[in-house]
């Protein structure tokens, strides 16, 4: 059994593996523009974050119905737990559904079967966390929380993703005010693409608790000591990074000198069908490319805990914790 772990960066549409979007769309009578699935993994070579996004958007076109959300979530959820992932706190994009006419509650509740039953079924404890477009408008995000409101009991936090240069965050202020009205969590990409100084605007407009990617943080010290002080957790995703250029190797990726410095790094897949790699497989990769000692691993697991919104069941996050500090490595 891998490293109980927390994934807190995982986009579900992002797992959409090549198998499960051609039987999808078999059963939805959408034709797909690869002769298989070879052609379809061949397909995922990415020069940047928005060739990445052109394919990311154009197979979402086999989702259709509950039963694809559901049937997604659940395919997640059974690899997830086979990598050591105990808690997952899952991204989804409504605006690229209902841009589609697919109404937000197919979304919601299609991936709510799978999450209710995900600790019966798989052993993993869920969140649920929705994303807004920032290269979609301001008032399209306002209108995408509006339409969430009778599924917020399924809907623990918001988050803001896809092409990150020239969207700062201060563009969603206001739907970030609104949602923390609602008592919604608050997370956002930051510092993937975009400068280290989208991150400081994540945390001083948007309020946010966590910093998904944060990567460019290192390039301002008084942000990372900031970081440091007031233990804003990050979700880094080494194996993204990669694939979509943001550093050149994963030899070369920053996590231990963010380590050094005393980060709250965690370690996650974020769209591991395209990625070529899921939790565990991210774990290793970095041991192995990094050098990464079996403490290091053991901390990047414990700040996964520390950082996943289970502040209403902390009986809960100490028993993950507890599972950490008990695991043998192989």
């Amino acid at each position: 059994m891998p490293l109980p772990k927390a994934e807190l960066h995982l986009h579900i549409e992002g797992t959409l593996e090549p198998e499960l979007a051609f039987a999808l769309a078999a059963r939805n009578g959408v034709t797909l523009p690869y002769a298989d699935t070879d052609a379809l993994r061949e397909a995922y070579r990415f020069e940047d974050l928005q060739s990445f996004l052109d394919l990311y958007y154009g197979l979402m076109a086999v989702l259709r119905t509950e039963a694809d959300f559901e049937e997604l979530a659940d395919a997640y959820l059974a690899r997830a737990a086979a990598q050591g992932v105990r808690h997952a706190e899952i991204f989804f994009d409504p605006q690229a559904h209902t841009a589609r006419g697919v109404d937000i509650g197919t979304v919601v509740e299609g991936l709510g079967r799978a999450l209710d039953r995900a600790r019966e079924r798989h052993g993993v404890t869920t969140r649920l966390i929705l994303c807004f477009l920032r290269d979609q408008s301001a008032e399209s995000a306002l209108e995408t929380l509006e339409a969430a409101k009778p599924h917020l009991h399924r809907i623990t936090g918001v988050g803001l993703d896809s092409a990150e240069v020239g969207h700062p965050p201060r563009k969603f202020a206001a739907v970030y005010e609104a949602a923390a009205a609602l008592g919604l969590r608050r997370v956002a990409h930051a510092g993937e693409e975009g400068p280290a100084d989208y991150v400081r605007e994540a945390l001083d407009v948007l309020g946010v608790e966590r910093v998904d990617h944060g990567l460019r943080c290192v390039e301002d010290a008084d942000l990372v000591a900031r970081l440091v002080r007031d233990r804003v957790p990050l979700t880094l995703c080494p194996l993204s990074n990669v694939r979509l250029r943001a550093v050149d190797t994963l030899e070369e990726h920053p996590l231990p000198r963010m380590m050094d410095a005393g980060l709250l790094c965690t370690v996650n897949s974020d769209d591991p069908a395209y990625f070529g790699g899921y939790a565990e497989d991210n774990f290793a990769a970095v041991r192995q490319a990094l050098g990464l000692g079996e403490e290091r691993l053991r901390e990047l697991a414990r700040n996964s805990f520390e950082a996943a919104f289970l502040d209403d069941d902390e009986a809960l996050r100490a028993a993950y914790l507890a599972e950490v500090e008990a695991y043998v490595f192989p």
